[in-house]
């Protein structure tokens, strides 16, 4: 397998990151004039979302065409030249596969539609009258699950928007077609694939309906999805390559599977799991306070988990699915360098490849936008309508879309503090936060103590300190449950790190030392004294401001000491 552990990877999301030609969409020409910032930054990866012919219902994941460039993003030369530009920078191209559907412009649905039996059996169609439903599963933005065609007399299924069909995995040609895919990609030069929702793409032998929820547990880690993954790796010689799959609602048990060299699947696993816990009963679209005991219990299950097994985890909080971190967990006012830092290093110091989606990295905040106006994205627009017809008020949902619409996360990379943010000459295709003016990159290059130096800082740490890419991580019982902290250990050197994810002050009265048996006389006492023979390597306050070896944690600090 790929050596991946001390790399990081830099998430783009092209139509919101430069525009190039004053058409207020961001395009890969603009990826390539910034490549010497992101080299600079130190990433190693960029992931690439789709830049294929679509009809943009979903912002590119209702792909039409999977080998050729969406003019509206430029020209197969402009990739091939990125491509090129990347390597001379040491950085390389990830590209994402959305393969668990097509839209339903491709060619494949077009002839389905138009009666072809090949191509139906490209997609997972069921007979049944216009009235009801195969089964009663719900889309995940909204609405039934099954689309009826009067022509054919048949449903299909969209696990998502309704122009995005499922395809048909059990047909060996399907399988083929998209190994076809990876194989014209990797001639280009392609030198990793990020998989959406791959683990949705085995779908159960009898659908039936589900009494219980929205359907999710009768295709979610389907039955040969283990095997589907496996043959796709194999036939397509991409073992070598770095792969992540996103899994939705997947288990642990399962990305052990996904990701662990021996089973010769894929290199690492995104799941979903600790971006939940400010979901009311389980619902996205119903708001409450961040569950940080909870927080801090999935990264222990999951980061000890994956480790007994040798399972590797994808460690993020952003990407263009999920409201900005700074916003969600932080303090984007009083705090907001401070918890924009202490978040970052709470997960890059985490065993796991670390990911970064565009502008995190500058602590951009949610697009906090007032009207449904200003909203682009189907799943936001579906659900505002959704949540008006269970009787809120027009005011409630829009705090809602506020907080949880992906849109928080398409407003367009803050260049500088130029019109529109220099992202564009032109009004861009989604509005700009109004903070554009002073949270941007040209800001931060200024200034020494800034996000984006604390994120390279993050980045060199990780590529000079194998302590950080290849020890082990063990979870401290700390009480106070808005302490995250954890340890790390490689042969003699050890790392301990202290997050505190609140906006008090909170002081840890317990000893570290002796805190479990195999920890014994590991770590100094938490007192005022100093931490010989520990030394702090990373901090996100001022150290002037501090007592030598005082044991408080200050609002959203991060404390990282090590010895060797």
């Amino acid at each position: 397998m790929a050596d991946f552990k001390d790399k990081v990877v830099y998430q783009i999301y092209p139509k919101s990151f430069r525009d190039s030609n004053g058409d207020g969409i961001g395009d890969l020409p603009g990826i390539i004039e910034k490549l010497d910032y992101l080299k600079m930054l130190g990433v190693d990866y960029l992931w690439i979302t789709p830049f294929f012919p679509s009809p943009q219902r979903d912002n590119g994941y209702d792909v039409s065409d999977y080998t050729a460039v969406d003019p509206r993003f430029g020209t197969m030369e402009d990739f091939e030249q990125l491509i090129r530009e990347a390597e001379n920078r040491q950085i390389g191209i990830m590209l994402d596969m959305v393969f668990n559907h097509t839209s339903t412009e491709h060619e494949w649905f077009q002839k389905a539609l138009a009666g072809e039996e090949k191509y139906q059996n490209y997609y997972i169609w069921r007979e049944g009258s216009p009235d009801r439903p195969p089964t009663n599963w719900e889309s995940k933005f909204g609405g039934p699950a099954w689309e009826y065609v009067p022509a054919l007399g048949k449903w299909y299924l969209h696990l998502f928007d309704v122009t995005q069909a499922d395809l048909n995995w059990e047909n060996p040609e399907v399988r083929e077609e998209l190994k076809n895919v990876i194989r014209f990609w990797k001639q280009k030069g392609v030198r990793g694939f990020r998989f959406d929702v791959v683990n949705l793409i085995s779908k159960p032998e009898i659908f039936e309906d589900d009494p219980e929820g929205d359907g999710r547990r009768f295709y979610t880690d389907g039955h040969h999805v283990h095997g589907f993954l496996k043959e796709l790796v194999r036939d397509t010689q991409i073992e070598d390559m770095v792969t992540v799959g996103e899994m939705s609602s997947t288990t642990l048990e399962n990305c052990i599977r996904y990701s662990n060299p021996e089973e010769k699947e894929l290199s690492m696993c995104f799941n979903f799991h600790h971006l939940k816990i400010d979901y009311k009963d389980g619902n996205k679209w119903a708001l409450m306070e961040p569950d940080r005991k909870k927080l801090k219990k999935l990264f222990q299950v999951w980061q000890e988990g994956m480790q007994q097994e040798n399972g590797w985890n994808a460690v993020f909080w952003c990407n263009h699915d999920q409201p900005r971190i700074v916003t969600r967990l932080g303090d984007e006012k009083r705090y907001w360098k401070e918890s924009a830092k202490m978040l970052a290093a709470c997960i890059h110091l985490m065993r796991g490849t670390p990911y970064i989606y565009q502008g995190e990295e500058l602590g951009m905040t949610n697009a906090h936008y007032t009207t449904i106006e200003k909203y682009q994205d189907v799943e936001s627009l579906n659900y505002y309508k959704i949540l008006l017809e269970q009787g809120k008020t027009e005011a409630e949902a829009l705090e809602i879309l506020a907080a949880r619409s992906r849109d928080n996360s398409r407003s367009p990379m803050q260049w500088s503090s130029e019109p529109y943010a220099g992202f564009s000459d032109v009004q861009p295709w989604i509005s700009l936060p109004d903070n554009w003016q002073t949270i941007n990159v040209q800001t931060q290059l200024q200034d020494e103590t800034s996000i984006m130096a604390f994120y390279r800082r993050l980045i060199s740490l990780r590529k000079s300190m194998r302590i950080i890419s290849e020890g082990t991580i063990h979870f401290l019982p700390v009480n106070e449950e808005n302490i995250i902290a954890y340890e790390r250990r490689l042969e003699n050197e050890h790392m301990a790190v202290f997050c505190n994810l609140s906006s008090e002050t909170i002081r840890i009265e317990q000893s570290v030392e002796g805190i479990s048996p195999e920890l014994s006389g590991d770590y100094p006492k938490m007192q005022e004294t100093a931490w010989e023979p520990y030394r702090k390597i990373l901090g996100n306050y001022d150290e002037t401001d501090r007592e030598n070896g005082s044991p408080v944690l200050k609002p959203y600090e991060v404390i990282a000491l090590y010895r060797c």
